[in-house]
């Protein structure tokens, strides 16, 4: 007989355990949002004290409605000056200015410009190395560790200034 009531009492301790356990947990949980639930509030409520006529939500404040959006789930009990569609409309409108700012601040895109030493560089190879091809010059200044593509060399090897004295000797010739 004390055997069966043994059986029966172990796991109904356990599930009063769990049950006190669950208890505690929730209570902390619901604490939170309710603590949420009233920043929520009282916001509002400042809002309203400082703006008699019709309430204006400043920059601050659609910051902190954004970020109970994002973190709190049940944002949307606590609205009561603004209407839901405001709110996303303040979300959307923070990530277009997002995207605007970091779109400003990235580096430049396209090809970067060659320096004038490295121009002049090119300029006195082509000169001095007439039967060199742009993949030699370029095979030179990668080992000197000019960061530069044989492509960007062939470019800069086109407009290097010729030199005028084979012109003039083929004058003399004629």
């Amino acid at each position: 007989m004390r055997k069966s009531l043994d059986t029966t009492y172990k796991p109904f301790m356990a599930r009063l355990l769990r049950l006190l356990f669950t208890l505690l947990v929730r209570s902390l949980r619901s604490r939170h949002h309710l603590l949420l639930e009233n920043l929520a509030l009282r916001q509002q409520v400042l809002v309203l004290a400082r703006h008699r006529p019709r309430p204006r939500f400043p920059n601050s404040d659609r910051f902190l409605w954004v970020l109970l959006r994002r973190f709190w789930p049940r944002w949307r009990r606590a609205l009561i000056l603004v209407q839901l569609e405001t709110v996303v409309g303040w979300h959307r409108a923070g990530f277009k200015l997002y995207w605007t700012w970091l779109s400003r601040h990235r580096k430049r895109a396209g090809r970067k410009c060659v320096n004038r030493e490295l121009r002049e560089l090119i300029f006195r190879l082509v000169a001095e190395n007439k039967t060199w091809g742009a993949p030699r010059i370029h095979g030179e200044l990668e080992i000197i560790g000019c960061d530069i593509s044989e492509r960007t060399v062939l470019r800069w090897m086109r407009r290097a200034p010729r030199d005028p004295e084979p012109a003039k000797r083929w004058k003399a010739f004629l």
